[in-house]
């Protein structure tokens, strides 16, 4: 569990000084490799006192989530007021991901076997993390809002957590991409995202509501 953030400023700013410590050897050496100790001589205090902020590694990169979200959370606003393009404003929202997790490909690549455990506390998909979970889902549902295309009603409440599961299937295929400049992560989202939009500008015709009422329970079958 994560323990409430220090009151003080010096204290504040030795907790990001840990954590600074704690990415900067992550990246370096690897996560499994890392030691707290290590960690605590990197960003130079005693053992003791990282102990006293994060009380593992764990909760260390469980900081380094929030971190990131709070840097959406900033950013995002202004994104969707560039354009109403809804290709653009998904493109966006995972361009940012993806340019906030580029120094930290090494630490991931350790994590995604975590990933797949829901029962984990850094698991993207587990309860610890449902709050950031769910505020990411949110990017996307501010997306379809106001947006160019419309959305029908019964894809309001699906569809952004659908857009969220897209772009993890996006961010685990870029973990493992080796390719010069990550060409091939580039490749795969331009190319599905157009998919993507111009399936959802078919949802709504009115051919398509059987097929959409079909995919919605089956959605709803399957998360029950």
């Amino acid at each position: 569990m994560r323990r409430e953030k220090p009151a003080t400023a010096k204290a504040e700013e030795t907790r990001e000084r840990i954590v600074d410590a704690a990415l900067e050897l992550f990246r370096k050496e690897g996560f499994d490799e890392t030691t707290m100790r290590d960690i605590a001589a990197e960003a130079g205090v005693a053992t003791g006192a990282a102990y006293y902020y994060f009380g593992s590694k764990e909760e260390l990169v469980m900081a380094f989530y929030v971190r990131t979200a709070e840097e959406a959370r900033g950013l995002l606003p202004s994104i969707m007021e560039r354009s109403t393009d809804l290709r653009k404003r998904l493109h966006a929202i995972i361009d940012l991901r993806l340019s906030q997790f580029a120094k930290h490909r090494r630490l991931f690549i350790a994590l995604a076997r975590i990933g797949i455990d829901p029962a984990h506390p850094l698991s993207p998909f587990g309860k610890d993390t449902r709050s950031l979970r769910d505020e990411s889902i949110d990017a996307f549902r501010a997306a379809l809002q106001g947006s160019n295309v419309r959305i029908p009603k019964d894809l309001h409440d699906e569809l952004p957590t659908l857009l969220w599961l897209y772009m993890m299937g996006v961010i685990l295929f870029w973990i493992f991409d080796d390719s010069p400049g990550e060409a091939r992560t580039r490749t795969l989202l331009d190319g599905t995202l157009d998919l993507i939009v111009r399936l959802i500008q078919l949802s709504g015709l009115p051919l398509m509501g059987p097929v959409r009422r079909r995919l919605l329970r089956t959605i709803k079958a399957a998360t029950i």
